[in-house]
């Protein structure tokens, strides 16, 4: 069955903990957390802080997206925060595989993530260190924008690409239960979403539709 991460971002963050302990209620798999410096992308949100305090929330794994300028400098922020899955941007790394090493030797587990205009070609040298590919089908930095449906081929080839390799594919940004029905018949396992899981305070409802 395809798992639900609730972008964390749309949540609302003076009631922080009693909005994790709801999601995780609900029924959500895990918890997205993205990450943004204000130089790679144009917004400025979580520090080490933060996803230490939802840490504190939940069991639930806690999916954190690097979109930073520097990958390599914050994974040691943010893995000892109690990421569980730390996915970086290939278009970030100026050492990719190196940096794929190194969050899997500190015992987390790997994932890198696709904007879209990056080839899918890119992981072809990394795929066996990864766990998790995160396409991104908007461009990344705000919540709320539309679903490019271009990326549903991107998709489709990196299934091919992943063959018999134990690969979960995420996708993140526009979903919602249409955009979700197409993202799972490309090949998607894990579905990202923050405005369609936020929409009413039934997070159980909400969730349901996207599966």
């Amino acid at each position: 069955m395809v798992k639900i991460a609730p972008s964390i971002l749309a949540a609302d963050f003076g009631n922080l903990k009693n909005e994790v302990m709801a999601l995780e209620k609900a029924g959500a798999d895990m918890i997205h957390i993205d990450v943004m410096d204000g130089h790679y992308v144009p917004n400025l949100t979580f520090g080490p802080a933060i996803v230490r305090l939802i840490r504190s929330y939940t069991n639930l794994p806690l999916d954190v997206h690097l979109m930073v300028d520097n990958p390599e400098t914050m994974l040691n922020w943010f893995i000892p925060a109690g990421a569980d899955i730390l996915t970086v941007h290939a278009e970030t790394c100026k050492h990719l595989d190196a940096t794929l090493n190194t969050i899997k030797e500190r015992g987390c587990k790997v994932g890198v993530s696709l904007n879209p205009a990056t080839n899918e070609n890119v992981l072809a040298y990394v795929l066996d260190k990864l766990d998790q590919i995160l396409v991104m089908s908007v461009n990344p930095g705000f919540g709320g924008q539309s679903f490019i449906a271009e990326q549903l081929k991107k998709i489709a080839k990196i299934k091919s690409l992943i063959g018999s390799r134990n690969i979960q594919i995420e996708v993140d940004g526009g979903i919602n239960p249409l955009t979700a029905a197409e993202c799972v018949a490309a090949g998607a396992d894990i579905l990202v979403a923050g405005t369609s899981v936020f929409a009413s305070k039934d997070y159980r409802k909400n969730i349901d539709a996207l599966r």
